[in-house]
């Protein structure tokens, strides 16, 4: 049977990860030998000073960038060196927030989420609507499904921003940033969303964030520093 398949393998695997930007003499090293590993389920929150890479290597994992040297495999498929088309497909796999949340100003809630199933080729128009709008009740907008984003709050945008990043049910959820515009509250509750509907989905979480108000959530925190991985330690299970 298919699902007979062991389930110890990393879902992330990086090992030995280097990245360099520009050519030649203006040819800087951006993140130095990165070794990190990411089971299925786990929630994985990486920290550090702007500038420190995170950005970059979440670029990396999620196929939007080429990984240049080292290895870094997918489910099990590599994509350093990866082509285009690969890349292209290893995409389908994640679902990507943006910090800024990206959501299309011209395209109501559902369109916005309807985008997350698109890209897949596979679905109806109506599977499409059907699904969107299910996804935008589930993080609490079902009474927003055609609300274009200026009639949304910085909040509710982030929270479209997560159905479109989960709508598809994607093995990955990538996150940068996803509370830094918002407020306490607004945070904690965009980020108890993610949180609930990736364990209901069996998802793994990669979430880079500056917000020390949201660190209980993860299974594990690593840290960058300078492009390198300083810190790589699970935290603590609470004894009940």
């Amino acid at each position: 049977m298919k699902n007979n398949k062991p389930t110890d393998q990393p879902v992330i695997s990086v090992h030995n990860l280097d990245h360099y930007f520009g050519e030649g003499e203006l040819r800087k090293q951006v993140l130095f030998d990165i070794n990190l590993e990411i089971n299925r389920g786990e929630i994985v929150l990486m920290t550090g000073p702007s500038g420190s890479g995170k950005t970059t290597l979440l670029t990396l994992v999620s196929g939007l960038r080429s990984a240049q040297s080292g290895s870094l495999k997918i489910l099990g498929k590599e994509l350093c060196g990866a082509s285009k088309k690969e890349l292209v497909q290893a995409r389908r796999n994640n679902g990507y927030i943006f910090q800024a949340h990206n959501l299309h100003k011209s395209l109501t809630a559902i369109q916005n989420v309807q985008m997350g199933l698109e890209v897949h080729g596979k679905y109806s128009r109506k599977e499409m609507k059907e699904r969107a709008a299910k996804m935008l009740e589930q993080v609490g907008l079902g009474d927003h499904l055609h609300y274009y984003p200026n009639k949304l709050s910085g909040g509710q945008k982030q929270r479209v921003a997560i159905a479109r990043a989960l709508v598809s049910h994607p093995a990955i959820v990538l996150a940068d940033e996803p509370t830094a515009a918002l407020d306490s509250k607004s945070g904690r509750d965009v980020v108890n969303v993610m949180q609930k509907l990736a364990r209901e989905q069996g998802s793994t979480i990669l979430l880079v964030t500056h917000d020390d108000r949201i660190l209980d959530i993860a299974d594990r925190i690593v840290h960058l520093e300078d492009g390198k991985l300083v810190n790589n330690s699970r935290k603590k299970q609470e004894v009940a």
